[in-house]
């Protein structure tokens, strides 16, 4: 970073080269910096992916526990009244709840785990759980869904990016 950030002139005085070699010389680093930075960011996108995976997995199993127990519930009688009160039961945390209130738009400021989960989430309890209409919520699960396959294209072209400059030769 400090070679690149060296003003050319005063570089190719210092190593005895012309101009012109200096700013290929300037240029390759600095595509080897973007190249890193591009990985970085690969790896990090790729870690969130795995790890929305395996809290997938996690939820799925709690929801299929929580079936279970609400089914067993179910052979109390019921006496009409309800310690939830008319608030909908969701697999959405209250984090993700407000922030789907609050921000104009919401499915930006998600992480894709939390998109996932938005997505999953029947369109009539979140509707209830946001206290909306059934169509904004739909137009919710929408923005959701295109920002999650979004992102799923920018790790795809990641990776495709990273193959295909596997095979290309570097610069001298």
């Amino acid at each position: 970073k400090v070679l690149i950030d060296v003003p050319r002139s005063d570089l190719a005085e210092e190593l005895a080269q012309s101009q012109t070699k200096i700013q290929v010389l300037q240029d390759t680093l600095q595509q080897v910096l973007d190249r890193r930075e591009e990985e970085r960011q690969s790896r990090q996108l790729l870690e969130l992916y795995l790890e929305a995976l395996k809290n997938e997995d996690t939820i799925l199993s709690k929801v299929a526990e929580s079936e279970t127990v609400s089914r067993k519930e179910m052979d109390v009688v019921d006496t009409g009244t309800s310690s939830t009160g008319t608030s909908a039961k969701t697999a959405l945390s209250d984090q993700i709840l407000a922030a789907l209130k609050e921000k104009p738009a919401p499915e930006l400021c998600l992480d894709s785990q939390d998109l996932e989960l938005v997505l999953k989430e029947d369109t009539q309890t979140l509707a209830s759980a946001l206290r909306w209409d059934k169509q904004k919520a739909e137009a919710l699960q929408q923005a959701c869904d295109q920002e999650l396959s979004k992102r799923l294209q920018q790790v795809q072209t990641l990776h495709s990016l990273r193959s295909m400059s596997k095979g290309k030769k570097t610069l001298p």
